[in-house]
């Protein structure tokens, strides 16, 4: 490295004089420590209750769709099977005949089973739906910011380690000004604050959902 210190008294000293080289040895050393954090045991128990939180949603929102289609059958074949009842109660009765209760009491059993049906939806809509996606909701901000707090240690680790480095350095020379956020620990924080920013509106959108889950019950 030739330089001149009275024409240049601010210097930047790097691993790798190459830009592009440099750049993807920052991006390859920001990765690994990402995919460190990521493996984390918090993270990953932090992943697993936001993917339990998901599927107890998903689990939801699939019965739903099911009664739907089962009350949508059910009226349907409420209304051929009453159709098929009173056409046999008519002509029952024209030759004076004792009417067929067991048809009747086939599409009160087919109706029962549609109001059930709808009952059954009515709770997922209304409260069991609307909770899931509350709780998943509150489960996908938590596991953000706990990837976020694990990538900030390892961001925090690695300064630690560059100041420790440069200890000797800042012995000899009064001020040895040192910029993190060119490096890795840099590129963590950034990363560490882009998951903090989604955590907080997601979780900003936890609390819409349960205000108007809560106007809506006592309503």
């Amino acid at each position: 490295m030739s330089f001149d210190i009275a024409k240049t008294p601010t210097l930047e000293a790097v691993a790798n004089e190459e830009e592009k080289a440099l750049a993807a040895d920052l991006e390859k050393r920001v990765q690994e420590a990402i995919q460190s954090a990521e493996s984390q045991s918090e993270v990953a128990a932090a992943r697993e209750s936001q993917a339990a939180a998901e599927q107890k949603l998903g689990n939801f929102k699939n019965a739903e769709r099911w009664l739907t289609d089962f009350a949508k059958a059910a009226l349907a074949q409420a209304a051929i099977a009453a159709e098929t009842a009173l056409n046999a109660w008519i002509a029952s009765a024209a030759m004076a005949e004792k009417p067929q209760f067991k048809k009747a009491s086939a599409v009160a059993s087919i109706e029962t089973q549609h109001q059930f049906a709808m009952r059954a939806i009515e709770r997922l809509v209304e409260h069991l739906i609307p909770a899931a996606q509350i709780e998943s909701l509150r489960e996908e901000s938590h596991a953000l910011l706990t990837r976020a707090r694990a990538v900030e240690a390892i961001a925090q680790e690695r300064a630690q380690k560059i100041l420790g480095q440069v200890r000797d350095a800042v012995s000899d020379e009064m001020v040895l000004p040192i910029d993190l956020s060119k490096g890795v620990s840099g590129a963590l924080l950034a990363h560490a604050a882009g998951l903090k920013k989604m955590a907080i509106q997601i979780s900003s959108n936890a609390d819409e959902m349960e205000r108007s889950y809560n106007e809506r019950r006592k309503g």
